[in-house]
């Protein structure tokens, strides 16, 4: 292969999720899937439900509880399946808060069309068509005050979307909840997508790393005019394969502007092969209680100012000996920073280690008592942990994103001739035409790949005038099923 494998990762600390353990290992065992996959699951479902409440006291200042994850999984891990079976407390709560949501609207209607009678008949009395009944200025600014202003519509109830674009999303929280996730199992099409195109990705990345933060969503629009939106939180969650995740790590952007390093990474070892259904066991039980404590804390009423629908969070603060933790696990993460240590490559995730700390052990506190007034050492412990682990991942994973695209592409393509392709030879145009390689479409990147593999011992050109596919070809390459050659 032109790219070496990556090496194998830390085993996931499960026994760090506290209260979000049990769920957590139910789907495992009912899956066999990566234990990794359910707990990136878990926690995100977990970040969703409580951002909203409080913000948690890190060693430079407050702030949300809010997790980004990116799971790494190829097709066949059962990234739905695990994702679904502890996403079903908040489906139902949202399927629940639909059917509420249509009957609020039927009722402002009503409301909205007799405002909007008494509003256009008090214009009409001043435009002098009201005959006798004719009023003044003064009378129909009096009459509109007690009339009061339109009565706006029920924010919708969603707490979940998949792939928004930046409008779409600050729509969504202008017109909804105050509180979102975007959370999608083929994160793909969403990294992948228009808002993460060339002309929207600087301004999409820039907007997920403000509601990280915790900072106003700001926007500015011709025509639309502008606006400001405070006190909103967004919790993230992508499912995405190793080539996509490849690809978007490689991508300057995504790390330059601090939006990688925001993720709590993983890719865990493939299970495929060893899940047979003799070792499944039933995990109803642990699932059914963590629907049951999701919903618990999705009915209760968010802390927010009602006009603006503005969050207002309390502050979560650190008992003394969590914070004791957290400075040593600090202070240690900040030394393996210096110029040859081990974080030295990876300064954007260890540089929010400790923070990522902080939130996960919020996020573990809240889930346990959404009232509970610090997170104690207990729960801190838990989230250094975890915290280590993901700054391993990203450290692992950091490594194989810095092999260029171009080699990642030829890779690619080098698994596609040897495993798909049904012919000893290839054109071109098969590669641009057929290969499943979206970067290939193009002549020039087609032509660089087929070189890359020429060089590696994987084609052979073959002389111009060949036969190939019953046709003479200029170009044309023999597909080497075996080499010894690698880098």
């Amino acid at each position: 292969p032109l790219l070496r494998e990556l090496p194998p990762g830390q085993p996931y600390p499960v026994e760090a999720l506290g209260p979000l353990r049990a769920p957590v290992e139910a789907v495992q065992a009912m899956t066999l899937a990566p234990i990794a996959i359910p707990a990136q699951s878990a926690l995100a479902v977990a970040s969703l439900a409580v951002q909203g409440f409080a913000n948690v006291e890190t060693l430079g200042g407050d702030r949300p509880l809010s997790l980004y994850a990116l799971t790494i999984a190829r097709s066949g891990e059962r990234k739905s399946t695990c994702d679904g079976l502890l996403m079903q407390g908040l489906r139902d709560h949202e399927r629940e808060e639909a059917a509420r949501h249509r009957e609020d609207v039927k009722g402002w209607l009503t409301r909205h069309a007799l405002w909007k009678v008494q509003h256009d008949g008090i214009i009409a009395s001043v435009k002098g068509k009201a005959g006798k009944n004719a009023k003044t200025q003064t009378e129909a600014q009096a009459d509109l005050r007690a009339l009061g202003d339109e009565p706006a519509a029920p924010p919708s109830p969603d707490r979940t979307v998949t792939e928004p674009t930046y409008e779409g999303l600050t729509r969504k929280f202008a017109e909804g909840m105050p509180s979102l996730g975007i959370f999608s199992d083929e994160g793909g099409q969403f990294l992948g997508g228009f808002a993460m195109s060339n002309d929207n990705r600087q301004k999409t990345l820039a907007a997920l790393n403000d509601l990280w933060q915790g900072n106003p969503i700001r926007r500015t629009r011709q025509g639309e005019g502008s606006f400001t939106l405070y006190g909103r939180r967004l919790a993230v969650h992508l499912m995405v394969q190793p080539g996509v995740a490849r690809d978007f790590m490689a991508d300057p952007k995504a790390d330059d502007t601090g939006f990688l390093p925001r993720f709590l990474l993983c890719e865990p070892p493939s299970t495929i092969g060893t899940r047979l259904h003799g070792l499944t066991r039933d995990g109803m039980g642990p699932l059914d209680a963590f629907a049951a404590r999701l919903g618990t804390i999705l009915r209760a009423p968010l802390p927010m100012e009602l006009e603006s629908r503005a969050l207002e969070p309390r502050r979560l603060a650190l008992t003394p000996d969590a914070r004791a933790l957290l400075v040593q696990f600090a202070d240690a993460v900040e030394a393996a920073q210096r110029p040859g240590a081990a974080m030295s490559g990876v300064t954007g995730y260890a540089s929010k280690a400790a923070e990522q700390a902080c939130r996960i052990a919020g996020v573990l506190t809240l889930w346990r008592d959404l009232n509970a007034p610090a997170v104690d050492a207990e729960d801190m412990a838990s989230a250094i942990e975890l915290a280590d682990f993901y700054l391993s991942e990203a450290l692992r994973l950091a490594d194989a994103a810095k092999v260029s695209e171009d080699t990642d592409r030829a890779e690619r393509l080098r698994r596609w001739l040897v495993e798909e392709w049904p012919h000893p030879e290839v054109l071109t145009g098969d590669v641009m035409q057929k290969a499943p390689i979206r970067a290939l479409r193009e002549t020039k990147a087609a032509t660089a790949a087929l070189g890359t593999l020429e060089r590696h011992g994987w084609v052979v050109a073959l002389p111009a005038g060949t036969v190939v596919q019953g046709a003479a070809r200029s170009t044309a390459w023999r597909i080497v099923k075996g080499s010894g050659h690698a880098v």
